[in-house]
């Protein structure tokens, strides 16, 4: 089950050295990495769920042949999120057309509606209404969704809302995720549990709670900014700012909802899941249940590295090599090789297969 073909630098076969590294030198660094140029994004603004305006980024190849729509993690927004625009860099110059969005409570998104984040609960019903528009906009109908960390996580409820709901004209393929957020009450534990996983939790809690100020600014009587100056955790800030809008009484129980471990046993689209051993935010107690539930799940593809940190995964010069990859970008490449896969595979089974 560990995937024994990614390699990193020697220096960083250690979860935290690798995420500190990737976060700071990729932040400055990624674009002398890549060959490919940026892609010709239009701004434009979606339908989401509950008619929620969805903020994007929009761009259309010549003779595209299928769409990738994908956003980040839990703070942020599109401008800043370097490691989302690279996906975008490498996944126009292969012919897909390529939509990035800022989710609900960030950036754009969050100027244009009051609409809190959810975690997935809603995230998931987004992705299947921006297939739609995307669609609508001249995007090819073969929609695979992306993302990372707890934007991984909405992914995952984005294959489940495909699932239930139906949009016509649209395909939405299935979807491919990074070292996604899938058990929040444990991993919430288990970071907190350790000084650097306590120094990364007060990080988040400072920028939800930048955030939660910039709605508040946006949209008054919105948040209350009493509950705003008491988030002092990110159990915390779900407590004060989220739980009561979605009719949760305890923060216990909206993480029990939104367990994307619990989606997996019942997602029926190809599923990409990326994760690895030393991801310094997740229980490690966390792994043998992922493998369990991918190995019950024929359309669960599970790639378990032993190194790569958190949304890391910077391959050496010999896993380079290995793979034919064009840069140290090992995670983004797998996601777009595996996509190729399941569509030749789509292929030899509508026109091969009688």
């Amino acid at each position: 089950m560990v995937d024994s073909t990614y390699n990193p630098p020697t220096f960083l076969r250690n979860g935290i050295a690798m995420t500190v590294y990737a976060t700071l030198w990729g932040r400055r660094y990624w674009e002398s990495t890549t060959p490919d140029g940026e892609p010709p994004y239009h701004k434009v603004v979606f339908n989401g769920g509950q008619n929620v305006p969805i903020f994007g980024w929009l761009a259309i190849p010549k003779n595209a042949h299928s769409t990738i729509i994908a956003t980040y993690g839990v703070t942020g927004e599109l401008a800043d999120q370097w490691f989302l625009h690279l996906l975008g860099r490498k996944a126009y110059a292969q012919g897909f057309a390529v939509v990035l969005f800022d989710w609900r409570g960030h950036g754009k998104t969050a100027e244009l509606s009051p609409a809190m984040s959810s975690d997935g609960l809603y995230e998931g019903e987004d992705f299947v209404k921006i297939a739609a528009g995307a669609v609508a906009m001249g995007c090819p109908s073969k929609c695979w969704l992306a993302g990372y960390s707890l934007g991984g996580q909405l992914v995952l409820w984005g294959i489940k809302a495909s699932e239930d709901l139906e949009v016509r004209n649209v395909e939405i393929a299935g979807g491919a995720v990074i070292c996604p957020n899938i058990d929040s009450m444990r991993s919430l534990n288990y970071l907190v549990s350790y000084p650097f996983g306590r120094y990364l939790e007060s990080r988040i809690t400072q920028k939800i709670q930048q955030q939660a100020w910039k709605i508040h600014q946006l949209h008054p009587g919105v948040l209350n900014p009493e509950a705003i100056k008491r988030v002092n955790s990110i159990w915390n800030s779900d407590k004060e700012l989220i739980i009561e809008s979605l009719g949760f009484s305890s923060v216990a129980e909206y993480y029990e909802a939104v367990n994307a471990l619990n989606l997996l046993p019942n997602l029926s689209k190809p599923t990409l899941i990326i994760y690895d051993i030393d991801d310094p935010f997740f229980d490690p107690s966390i792994i043998p249940d992922l493998k369990a539930a991918a190995a019950q799940n024929s359309t669960i593809d599970l790639m378990l590295t032993r190194y790569g940190g958190h949304v890391g995964h910077i391959s050496s010069k010999k896993c380079q090599y290995h793979h034919q990859d064009n840069d140290p970008w090992w995670a983004w490449n797998r996601v777009l090789n595996w996509i190729q896969t399941q569509q030749d595979k789509s292929f030899n089974k509508i026109y091969f297969i009688k």
